[in-house]
């Protein structure tokens, strides 16, 4: 049964999860010749929960995160966040080229009515949340691949995001950058209490950073398997628990690539 907004609004913050995905999906294009991008897609995400989703390219990762930050429409079914704001960051860090790595921060803050006292002291927090104390007078090519990365992560921030939705946020770095990363996303997720979504194709990173693990079927994308992540935090990539659940994670992932293409031959 689907939550409602009234519901809710009166509910305590813990009653119900930080995000309710129900029976969601989107097509796109008009009837008769639509794409189905998602099919009848369902999950929950408690409060402080990191959230981990991979499947095969195409198979509507990116959509989904559209739709649950209310960017995009769902076709079908409902997307609830409790009351809080979503963030959404992507592979590039779309930092605003003319501002400093403050000024990024700072025009979050602006644009939620932050007084500018207040937004200096906050911007001030942030970015030594994010470990770039000495950087945030400088501009966004004045900064790594991994920094820019991190102011990024303190705009979301700044716009009081409850829930963070992050699309292959690293995908583009080198691997010990990326490794770097992990470990400086955990912390704040730590420190924050943030709610995180993250789309990932490599399941290693998937294993080393999630609670769960949601594997998503070629598309029309659903839901098709859930791993839990019970291995003890701190983790490492290279550990043999990483590695183990991780070929589990991969293997499942090989079985649908593999059923989607029997069925894409047997039809035509």
């Amino acid at each position: 049964m689907a939550i409602s907004k009234r519901e809710l609004a009166q509910a305590p913050p813990t009653t119900y999860p930080a995000v309710a995905v129900q029976g969601v999906g989107k097509a796109y294009g008009p009837a008769g010749t639509a794409v189905l991008a998602l099919e009848q897609v369902s999950f929950t995400v408690q409060p402080g929960e990191f959230v981990c989703l991979v499947g095969a390219s195409g198979c509507g990762k990116t959509t989904l995160l559209s739709v649950i930050a209310g960017l995009d429409r769902p076709s079908a079914g409902t997307v609830q966040v409790n009351g809080s704001r979503t963030a959404l960051l992507f592979q590039e860090s779309a930092l605003f080229p003319w501002l400093t790595a403050e000024r990024n921060i700072d025009l979050a803050l602006r644009l939620r009515g932050v007084r500018k006292a207040q937004r200096r002291q906050e911007t001030a927090r942030l970015i030594e949340l994010v470990h770039l104390t000495g950087f945030g007078g400088r501009r966004p090519h004045e900064l790594s691949g991994g920094m820019r990365q991190r102011v990024a992560l303190a705009r979301a921030l700044a716009q009081e995001a409850q829930v963070l939705l992050m699309d292959e946020p690293f995908g583009a770095l080198d691997a010990i950058t990326r490794d770097l990363l992990h470990d400086e996303l955990e912390r704040v997720w730590r420190e924050t209490g943030v709610a995180v979504i993250f789309v990932t194709h490599n399941v290693r990173e998937a294993v080393r950073l999630g609670d769960r693990v949601l594997v998503l079927s070629s598309r029309p994308g659903r839901v098709v398997a859930e791993f839990p992540v019970n291995v003890l935090r701190p983790r490492r990539l290279e550990s043999p628990e990483v590695a183990g659940l991780a070929a589990a994670v991969t293997e499942r992932l090989r079985e649908e690539v593999r059923r989607h293409a029997g069925a894409a031959t047997a039809s035509q």
